[in-house]
């Protein structure tokens, strides 16, 4: 016993040592802990702690959402930004749809071959040989994998270039990047890896960059976007030569962009006009001919045995027609899917040629191509132009042939039909800014290489450069017009027209500026309306018929060129077709003494004509309103003291209706009276129009109307005798009804509408009366023999139904 009692007592001591130890270790971690252990009473009141996410959590789950998992063997690197910002900011903020990620791809794509294509100027050795000569872009699709491709032959990417382009907003640091966003600095990171590159995360969950420059190997770059990515040497993969492909692991909720179709009308919308081909590995089904099947030929040979067994007599002729088969091989046609690059940008830019380089028919093709219509009519007119100075860019404007046939219709909804360009990358169309309202029926494109995007390329950061666009293209646009309206024979004028004439090249020409009016005149008319800068450059285009115009149209300068000596003004009027004008009893002594009036017959023209007030020093006169002025009238004075008696008179007569005035007037000549209106209020034409709105209130309306004025005619044997009538019987009530009936007619006719219709006709009837010599007394006679067969066809009725017998019940029906 005493021999193992030592070695025990060693034993237990050594245990209790090290239970000491640990006692010691647990005390220590629980005191280095405590700081952060929450207490019970800070928690009193929380949420439990079993729902609460840990880092750990939210980095295994971000690691699930996809089974792909960076190489062992790659280099890791943390981006420097906080990833759940970087993504909340492109996929909320930047990026309004997914399918911009090909946009920025393949812009990407095209500044790696501007590079390369530069650096090849001074050394043609870096572009290689064979296929790495070609400067292209290649997009494949492998649907099985879910993987699509882009690959360009660009300058490529060394080790240093895949840490330093691929993260350019985790280097600058997220908050920065967010700060430089909402000020108003200018973020121009058009072409540069980093905010663009990362919208494929919009639609893949895995990335690879595969990329070779001449400097450099082969290196793969892969990120998931979850705060960190990797790079390794390339050992695996085909290698590219020189240049970048990048494949993007699509998404489950984005596999429409592996539909062939898809990628082209993307291709097509953004970057047609690309200066690289970019090509597709698109499918097709083509017919082929191949060896029948052993089967289908052994199901012939059976059934050519069995008709041979049935039909013995023709037994000889089987068997050298099967010899016959059996020496030709037998084939048949099936389907076969194949697959080869297909072009996809075939259109050239050519607004970015000289427009002295451009035939008639690539303008004509290229407008086709991007209004997307195909029909064989050309556009009316185009222009192709450089602009030069604060914002630098080039434009094609173009005048479709015909007008949309809801152009009007919704007119302050429309869109400018003009598409924006950076660097020929489609950036966007609708930009509502860059034409006004008036001008959007005109289509075209306007690239710009200066003009400052923010990081989506999809809103102007700098609205001063929208301003300095704007206003060129709105003079270039009226210029274009104006030209066109100069080169149609039609509006030449004297010597200018026989030459016109002479010259057979100019029948084309011909009635196109008449065509051009037809279709979007009234596109003018608004432009004077709404812009008042460019209102006498937009009056310079108008167009009308006139008293002497011969049924075609002309302008205000032909007017003025035809204006009588002394004229001071431009006469117009407005009204609802041109022959409904022409009979006009305001125009009577104004077509006498040989002056112009320009007919204006569409119902926009009232508005137009309260904005243009004047044009070349000219003012306008409505010759329905008051304020004619028709050469030198000596006589009015004399007149005006003649019938002193008659006006006044006559004003206290019609005191009904709202006439201010009855007065001597010097635009008439065969007719009593007219009603015109004050200077500055509603015409006739103006006060339906407004009464035809669906939303017209009158007693609003009424302060807006003209006051009316009687015009009398002191030449006319109606007024005349009516004068006389007056001074003889001030008070005879027959003289006040002619002259209530004088002035009611001259309402209607002046274009106003009657205020009381039936008391017109009951003084109409009541002079057709008086012509015809019956009684005023007389009265409309009485049906007789209403109430006899009233009480006819009662008994009538009441006899048809026999005596005894009562009609049926309902019942019994």
């Amino acid at each position: 016993m005493g021999k193992w009692a030592i070695p025990s007592a060693l034993i237990l001591l050594c245990l209790l040592s090290l239970l000491f130890d640990q006692d010691r270790k647990v005390q220590a971690n629980a005191k280095e802990g405590s700081a952060d252990a929450p207490k019970i009473e800070d928690n009193t009141g929380a949420v439990p702690h079993g729902s609460q996410t840990d880092s750990d959590v939210v980095k295994r789950e971000s690691e699930s959402i996809s089974p792909r998992s960076l190489r062992n063997n790659a280099e890791k690197f943390e981006f420097q930004a906080e990833v759940s910002r970087l993504m909340d900011i492109i996929v909320n903020s930047l990026y309004s749809n997914k399918e911009i990620f090909l946009r920025e791809l393949i812009s990407n794509a095209s500044d790696a071959l501007d590079k390369i294509r530069f650096l090849s100027l001074t050394d043609k050795e870096v572009l290689g040989e064979g296929d790495t000569t070609k400067l292209e872009i290649q997009i494949k699709l492998d649907k099985e994998k879910k993987i699509l491709s882009l690959r360009d032959r660009g300058i490529g990417m060394t080790k240093e270039d895949l840490i330093n382009n691929l993260g350019t907003i985790a280097k600058s640091g997220t908050s920065a990047f967010v700060e430089k966003m909402q000020s108003s600095g200018d973020l121009n990171l058009i072409g540069q890896f980093g905010v663009g590159f990362y919208s494929v995360y919009l639609v893949a969950d895995y990335v690879e960059v595969i990329s070779k420059h001449n400097d450099d190997k082969q290196y793969v770059w892969e990120s998931k976007a979850d705060g960190a990515f990797a790079i390794s040497e390339d050992t695996w993969n085909e290698s590219l030569g020189r240049g970048t492909e990048i494949r993007l692991h699509l998404r489950n909720e984005a596999q429409e962009y592996l539909e062939e179709s898809n990628l082209k009308e993307l291709v097509k919308k953004y970057s047609e006009f690309i200066n690289f081909p970019i090509y597709i590995w698109a499918s097709k089904e083509v017919d082929v001919e191949v060896p029948a099947d052993e089967d289908d030929s052994g199901d012939e040979k059976e059934t050519a045995d069995s008709t041979s067994s049935e039909e013995g007599e023709y037994e000889d002729a089987d068997k050298a027609d099967d010899e016959d088969a059996e020496k030709k091989p037998k084939t048949k046609t099936v389907k076969e899917t194949t697959y080869e690059w297909e072009l996809l940008n075939d259109v050239k830019a050519i607004w970015l040629r000289s427009p002295k380089d451009v035939t008639e028919e690539e303008y004509i093709k290229f407008y086709h191509s991007l209004a997307k219509d195909f029909n064989d009519e050309k556009p009316m007119a185009w222009s192709h132009f450089t602009a030069e100075g604060d914002v630098e860019f080039k434009a094609v404007l173009y005048v479709p042939p015909k007008a949309p046939y809801n152009l009007y219709d919704s007119y302050y909804k429309a869109k400018s039909n003009l598409k924006l360009y950076v660097r020929r990358v489609f950036i966007s169309d609708e930009f509502d800014e860059l034409l006004p309202k008036f001008l959007s029926f005109l289509k075209g494109i306007v690239d710009s290489d200066t003009l400052p995007l923010n990081v989506s390329r999809e809103m102007l950061q700098a609205h001063s450069s929208l301003k300095t666009i704007k206003k060129k293209l709105i003079r270039k646009a009226l210029d274009m017009i104006r030209k066109f309206a100069e080169e149609d024979p039609d509006e030449s004028s004297g010597k200018d027209k026989k030459e016109a004439e002479k010259s057979g090249d100019d029948d084309e020409k011909k009635g196109q500026y008449t065509k051009f009016w037809n279709e979007f005149g009234k596109s003018i008319k608004l432009g004077i309306i709404e812009d008042a800068s460019n209102r006498n450059r937009l009056a310079k285009l108008l167009r009308f018929e006139s008293t002497k115009s011969d049924g075609k149209l002309t302008s205000l300068d032909k007017y003025i060129s035809r204006m009588k000596s002394g004229q001071k003004e431009i006469f117009y009027i407005t009204g609802t077709s041109k022959e409904q004008l022409e009979e006009s009893p305001f125009l009577e002594r104004l077509k006498k003494m040989n002056y112009e009036v320009i007919f204006f017959t569409d119902p926009v023209d009232e508005y137009l004509m309260q904005y243009l007030m004047d044009y070349e020093g000219k003012q306008f006169q409505n010759v329905s309103k008051e304020g004619l002025k028709i050469g030198k009238d000596r006589k009015n004075k004399e007149l005006k003291e003649s019938f002193k008696e008659l006006t006044k008179w006559w004003k206290g007569a019609i005191t009904t209706d709202k006439v201010d005035e009855v007065k001597i007037s010097n635009r008439l000549d065969n007719t009593p009276c007219v009603v015109v209106t004050s200077k500055f209020g509603w015409s006739a034409t103006m006060e339906r129009i407004m009464q035809a709105q669906t939303l017209s209130d009158a007693r609003k309306q009424s302060y807006m109307k003209g006051k009316r004025i009687l015009e009398i005619n002191p030449r006319h044997p109606i007024i005349k005798e009516l004068r006389e009538r007056v001074v003889k019987d001030s008070k005879d009530e027959g003289v006040k009804q002619t002259a209530q009936l004088i002035y009611q007619t001259a309402l209607m006719e002046s274009g106003f509408p009657l205020p009381d219709p039936k008391e017109f006709a009951s003084r109409i009837y009541s002079s057709v009366q008086s012509s015809l010599n019956i009684s005023p007394d007389a009265t409309v006679e009485e049906e007789e023999d209403v109430e006899e067969a009233e009480t006819e066809s009662e008994t009538k009725t009441g006899s048809s139904t026999p005596k005894g017998k009562a009609e049926p019940d309902k019942d019994e029906l």
